[in-house]
């Protein structure tokens, strides 16, 4: 029997005897049969000075029958305990929050300046790594995904289904959004998407490697407006601005990050970007109830399915017997 299997209802088994009881205490059912007439018989009776008895008939006990009925009814007592396996304890998510990721995908994010497993690999697959990782440490938070680079575009609204949110990541590739980095015009459309949302935690994460081309808002102008809609905007800006072939414009990640309250990072390779996933995972904690919550499997289906076809065969198995007994008389 395995370790986690439980019965909801143990109780019931005080009925499993209940048969036993009733064929000891219950007294012999008698059944009225027809006689044959005796010419004569009273005075036969008084001559002899033999009183006339009752008389009944016993039929004998068919073992297997009661047999058969025991089994059939301590299966069902089985069923009605409900038996059922009991899992691990988890624990509830307290309130769930809607996180968006907003990276960046323009021409820049194809450069072959990160090293994965010994061997240079684009920024973007590089990132897209290491954001496989972090969506799949989320489970409780609504996911949603936004690329941009010239244009801004949905590529997952919101769900708190992560496998299709990593599907969409997949699907997206460098240039998708044109060539330019318009980290304003990014935002500007993550907060269009928070706004259709009712869910009040809000936290945007804004991965960048180059510097706003400075058309249509500006990312302080942007972030202004996350901030009066109680936004959060994490930014991370990507590469080493110590390079000259660098474009990354850490200043205005750092006021962005300020601006609403949250921090800015910086991830030059694989290693330090799974730090700051790490510690951004420290900032923004799934919260969980103190409560837990015990996953339970039922299993009352199966000895109810098995009574039931235990019936049908006692009941053919006497259909056959019955049918025996007329062909042989």
């Amino acid at each position: 029997m395995p370790d986690n299997l439980e019965f909801a209802h143990i109780w019931v088994f005080v009925l499993l005897p209940l048969p036993i009881l009733i064929y000891w205490l219950m007294p012999p059912l008698r059944m009225k049969s027809s006689s044959l007439s005796f010419p004569n018989f009273k005075k036969t009776s008084e001559y002899s000075g033999q009183k006339p008895k009752k008389a009944a008939s016993i039929k004998k006990k068919n073992a297997f029958i009661y047999l058969m009925l025991f089994i059939i009814w301590s299966v069902l007592i089985v069923a009605l305990a409900a038996p059922e396996l009991v899992g691990k304890p988890e624990l509830k998510i307290k309130e769930s929050r809607n996180f968006l990721i907003v990276a960046d995908i323009s021409f820049s994010m194809a450069q072959t300046d990160w090293v994965v497993d010994g061997q240079k690999v684009r920024r973007w697959d590089a990132v897209k790594n290491v954001i496989h990782d972090f969506i799949g440490k989320r489970e409780g938070d609504r996911m949603g995904l936004i690329f941009f680079g010239s244009d801004a575009f949905i590529q997952a609204p919101f769900t708190p289904d992560l496998e299709v949110v990593s599907k969409m990541l997949d699907e997206a590739d460098v240039g998708m959004a044109g060539q330019r980095t318009m980290i304003g015009k990014a935002i500007v459309k993550g907060v269009e998407m928070f706004k259709e949302d009712t869910i009040q935690s809000k936290v945007m994460l804004v991965l960048t490697d180059g510097i706003d081309a400075g058309v249509d808002i500006q990312p302080l102008d942007a972030a202004e407006i996350a901030k009066s809609d109680s936004i959060q905007i994490y930014t991370i800006g990507i590469g080493d601005p110590s390079r000259p072939e660098s474009d990354l414009d850490e200043e205005t990640l750092k006021d962005v990050a300020e601006l609403t309250e949250a921090k800015y990072f910086l991830g030059t390779d694989t290693e330090e970007l799974e730090k700051v996933y790490a510690e951004l995972d420290e900032l923004e904690p799934i919260e969980y109830e103190e409560e837990s919550y015990v996953p339970r499997t039922p299993l009352y289906q199966f000895p109810l399915a098995i009574a039931v076809l235990l019936m049908l065969l006692f009941g053919g198995l006497g259909s056959l017997v019955s049918l025996f007994k007329k062909i042989k008389n």
